[in-house]
């Protein structure tokens, strides 16, 4: 017999409450009929206890520390795979054949190249416009240059090519953001290339002079978008779902989580990260100082990178992309760096501090990853623009899923808490 539930209000019958449970037996009280047999609608600001959807991409269990795409462990992910592999995975449910996986590339290397009237689009912005801020822009603009993109009935073979060209073209309009932010020539992708070589030698190259990719940098840089790639029922990705359940093509959906993701409660997290190590280096490079600041509830300083609103005991992201920032700035001569200094001293506060140990303020992924984007010369600016090319195809799966699975346009309730009626009341009449 099916597990339910009964909601009982006062002078009235008893509401059964079927009880849906998941793979990893999640449940949940399905309340989709409850407005419709009682009036009444459920308060949760902010959807904290609220399951939107059913998801078969990301399981997440933030008690356990376990991070799994389509039931594979991000550690063995982050370990054995590139990141196109990781997104092939995620955007159609099954880890790629060695021929799907070299169509899939050969493909996203075919669409890297983007419309030379991008280039108009770029010299229109202000020299002082936020690099995201241009990346949701040309995102969205894609739909100009694809209008068939905005058909809600495409055929699967379209919608497809939707995605190769999506996934192609942000990371060469990713990379044109930064030259263009320092004016320095634009340089187009080289389809001798793998994607993530091919980002470095856009964002690094000089056409004056011959560009070497470091393989450990590669790796790093794999390892950070693996690690990004999804991340469950997020605020962009909740974004982009309720984006596209309106019919909205891929390109406007995304474009809308790239938004969102800017907001500094979501994806600024490893900016604030170098922004406070530098303030401490610029305060003299006292560690305990802050230490102390930090232990102390009546001062307003917060160590950033460390805890997690979702992972309870350790973010298993952290662990894996630790031993790459150890690679990365030991190959690039930057152990003796003040700023590595001041995380190091962190950290080691967090791992054994008994007031850390026990509010699990353990360093988290956007510690470690805002470290080795500064190593690699990546401007602080920057970052949130490489978590969204690390979660495109995170959201892509969502919306592909969503659309797929042919959910409702989403409609939250609300709980009115203005005025009643009341009467118009003349100019001349009020005070």
């Amino acid at each position: 017999m099916a597990e339910t539930a009964e909601l009982t209000l006062a002078g009235g019958p008893a509401l059964s409450l079927p009880v849906t449970e998941g793979t990893e037996h999640e449940k949940a009280f399905d309340i989709g009929k409850l407005r419709d047999q009682t009036g009444y609608v459920t308060y949760d600001p902010g959807y904290k206890n609220t399951g939107a959807c059913k998801s078969a991409i990301t399981f997440l269990d933030g008690e356990q520390g376990i991070l799994r795409y389509r039931g594979y462990p991000i550690e063995q992910l982050a370990e054995k795979s590139s990141f196109l592999e990781v997104a092939y995975l995620l955007i159609y449910g099954h880890l790629p054949t060695a021929a799907e996986l070299a169509d899939f590339s050969g493909q996203i290397t075919k669409h890297t190249l983007v419309h030379e009237d991008m280039r108009k689009i770029f010299d229109g912005f202000p020299s002082s416009t936020h690099p995201m801020a241009i990346l949701s822009s040309l995102t969205c603009a894609l739909t100009g240059f694809y209008p068939e993109s905005i058909n809600p009935n495409l055929s699967a073979a379209d919608t497809d090519l939707n995605i190769v060209r999506l996934i192609a073209k942000m990371s060469t309009i990713a990379a044109w953001t930064y030259k263009n932010s320092v004016g320095h020539p634009l340089n187009y992708p080289r389809n001798d290339l793998d994607y993530a070589s091919n980002f470095l030698y856009m964002m690094f190259s000089f056409p004056t002079e011959k560009y070497e990719v470091n393989p450990l940098v590669v790796s790093a840089l794999n390892k950070l978008l693996i690690l990004h790639a999804d991340h469950e029922q997020n605020c962009s990705t909740s974004t982009v779902r309720l984006v596209g359940s309106a019919n909205a093509s891929l390109y406007g959906s995304v474009s809308a989580g790239i938004n969102a993701l800017w907001g500094p409660l979501h994806g600024g997290a490893n900016q604030e990260v170098i922004e406070m190590l530098e303030a401490i280096e610029r305060d003299g490079g006292d560690t305990s100082k802050f230490i102390a600041k930090a232990k102390d509830k009546n001062d307003s300083f917060r160590l950033m990178g460390f805890g997690h609103r979702v992972y309870k005991n350790f973010d298993p992201r952290a662990k894996i992309i630790k031993k790459s920032a150890d690679e990365v700035l030991s190959a690039l001569g930057m152990q003796d760096s003040p700023l590595l200094k001041i995380a190091q001293e962190l950290e080691q506060a967090a791992l054994t501090d008994q007031y850390f140990i026990e509010r699990k303020l353990y360093p988290n992924v956007d510690f470690y990853s805002g470290i080795i984007y500064k190593a690699l010369g990546i401007p602080t600016e920057m970052f949130t623009v490489m978590f969204a090319l690390g979660r495109l195809p995170g959201w892509i799966a969502q919306w592909k899923e969503m659309r797929e699975n042919k959910e409702p346009i989403g409609r939250p309730r609300q709980i009115y808490v203005g005025e009643t009626e009341r009467d118009y009341v003349p100019m001349d009449a009020r005070k």
